[in-house]
């Protein structure tokens, strides 16, 4: 659980768990990555709790989404919308923003990194999280920096390395 998050849950569209199932999966996830940037990357966080929205969807709801926001007509696994900008170690606003997962796309993915639904869902979530701190993998340094968090925080979970491979900084 974590008092600094105002976690919101929308369920829109697919076959989602419900939302009590979506929370207490997204909550202590949530809690590490949030633990995780607070203690090791120094990261501020208001007095306040900052509202966090996240949407469960379906792949044509996202597609939606994704190309008018994006310009790419295409259905995605997971979108990040921060409520301001924000660079890593800024200081987030009272809204931080808002995630947007597809179903059938996080389960197809699932299915064929052979992993468990929950555990691909969490390391999207911690992915979205990121983003919305103003982690970007838009070139290969920024990549190896938001991998390598993303790694971090999901081997303390108790989670495999989503980029076996990859070479942390």
């Amino acid at each position: 659980m974590t008092d600094t998050l105002d976690i919101q849950i929308s369920i829109e569209e697919g076959d989602w768990p419900e939302e009590a199932s979506l929370l207490a999966l997204c909550e202590p996830v949530l809690a590490a990555a949030e633990t995780w940037l607070k203690t090791k990357e120094s990261q501020p966080f208001p007095k306040h709790p900052v509202e966090l929205s996240l949407l469960f969807t379906n792949d044509a709801s996202i597609r939606e989404i994704n190309a008018e926001w994006r310009e790419q007509d295409k259905p995605t696994n997971v979108l990040s919308f921060p409520a301001y900008p924000l660079e890593p170690g800024g200081m987030p606003g009272p809204m931080l923003g808002d995630i947007i997962f597809a179903y059938e796309t996080v389960a197809r993915e699932a299915a064929e990194l052979e992993k468990p639904f929950e555990a691909h869902l969490s390391h999207l979530l911690v992915h979205g999280f990121l983003h919305l701190f103003g982690y970007d993998h838009m070139n290969d340094e920024e990549a190896t920096i938001m991998e390598g968090l993303e790694t971090r925080i999901l081997l303390g979970l108790g989670l495999s390395d989503p980029y076996a491979g990859t070479e942390l900084t």
